[in-house]
């Protein structure tokens, strides 16, 4: 075994040497010992396939030490400057949407009563957007004052850029071999990891990078349409009003599982498109059941697992009006987009409950129907999780019965 005193000396001789030492504290262990400042500096090294220190995961010792050697350089010669890269960023002033992210957003805005139908000359403005660069990709889209403005944080991972890249925050060059920064799955948005702590909550999502309905997070999907509300939710609310609302069982009904998954996978792959009418599916229940399968399957449930707790405090309060009180402040926590289709939804499902005589749907049932629909425990035990089924109902069932107070 080699002791770091004897790696020392023998990386004296040339800057950027490196040997790799078993750890005499630790058999078994490999370290890098990496010669740079006229210092030799020891790292932990692991493996599983590929060769890692932190985050980075390197093909070869080779790519593993390059990479290493290009971020103490920057790190060390560009200390002070790195320090102030977010002090002054260009995203204030610029803003970050990608150049091919326009055409898709400008598709979806609505239209103004002043705008013919049909389409509309580009030329102008594809000819604006062939001058931007790629360092700064100013978006030339104002705001509608008909969009609803949702804050969505920015879904960063780690990402390996190929050839020259800048930073959309700070503009400065992002170095390294691999793992130069972090990408937005969702918008696209490319900074360095540093800068990813400060960027705004502004996310844009890309309908290029969103590509399905269900199983995608409520926020992402609105924002990705520039809608108030899933339309998922929306479509098949308007269709059940118009022809189920005094359906039998209305959401206690299952309708076929296969049929179900039809409907899911003609809203991921058709979007607002999606045919989901009588002549498709004449059974209502196959429209209840996608919709109950859209709710069930969102990564973070309609009543958040941040809010869930206090919604859970609420219902156990015995008072009816604090009760009230206290789902009316546990509403407050909820996302703006959750809150939203939640308002929308309890304002359906009172509609359902007008209907009883015929449906034999009361807020009672629903709420049995929806509790564990709109909620889940996040991360309790299964007697814990059974036990809040019950007040899971009486949220739901409260929320209904006194939707035009709550919201």
């Amino acid at each position: 075994m080699i002791s770091r005193e004897d790696a020392d000396q023998l990386l004296s001789q040339a800057e950027g040497s490196y040997l790799i030492r078993e750890s005499q504290r630790q058999p078994g262990t490999y370290t890098l010992a990496l010669r740079f400042g006229n210092q030799t500096r020891n790292f932990r090294l692991y493996h599983d396939g590929k060769h890692f220190v932190g985050e980075k995961r390197f093909e070869s010792i080779h790519d593993l030490v390059t990479d290493g050697l290009i971020t103490l350089y920057i790190e060390t010669k560009a200390a002070e400057y790195i320090a102030k890269m977010t002090i002054n960023p260009i995203y204030e002033h610029v803003g970050y949407t990608t150049l091919n992210q326009e055409p898709a957003m400008r598709k979806h805005l609505p239209l103004s009563k002043d705008t013919p139908d049909g389409p509309v000359a580009v030329q102008e403005s594809q000819s604006a957007e062939e001058r931007l660069t790629s360092l700064v990709r100013r978006s030339t889209l104002k705001e509608s004052d008909f969009l609803p403005k949702y804050e969505k944080v920015h879904n960063f991972k780690v990402h390996t850029f190929r050839g020259p890249h800048w930073c959309e925050y700070c503009a400065n060059f992002m170095w390294g071999l691999i793992a130069q920064g972090v990408k937005c799955a969702d918008c696209g948005l490319n900074v360095h990891k540093q800068c990813s702590k400060v960027v705004p909550n502004d996310c844009q999502p890309d309908l290029r990078h969103v590509k399905k309905v269900y199983s995608c997070d409520l926020t992402t999907l609105v924002k990705a349409h520039n809608t108030k509300r899933p339309m998922v939710v929306d479509m098949c609310i308007q269709e059940i009003e118009a022809r189920g609302l005094h359906s039998e069982g209305l959401y206690r009904i299952s309708g076929f599982s296969e049929l179900i998954e039809d409907v899911k996978l003609a809203f991921d792959r058709d979007g607002e498109k999606a045919d989901i009418s009588a002549n498709a599916y004449e059974d209502i229940n196959i429209i209840t059941g996608a919709l109950k399968l859209y709710f069930r399957e969102l990564p973070i449930p309609l009543i958040t697992y941040d809010a869930y707790p206090h919604f859970m405090e609420a219902a156990k309060v015995t008072d009816a009006e604090k009760r009230l009180e206290s789902l009316h402040e546990a509403l407050k926590l909820l996302p703006p987009a959750h809150r939203e289709s939640l308002r929308y939804l309890m304002a359906h499902l009172k509609r359902v409950t007008q209907c009883e005589k015929e449906n034999l749907m009361s807020s009672e049932n629903l709420g049995i129907v929806f509790g564990p629909t709109l909620m889940r425990a996040p991360d309790l035990d299964a007697m814990t999780a059974l036990n809040d089924i019950r007040y899971q109902r009486l949220v739901v069932e409260t929320l209904i019965t006194n939707e035009d107070v709550l919201f």
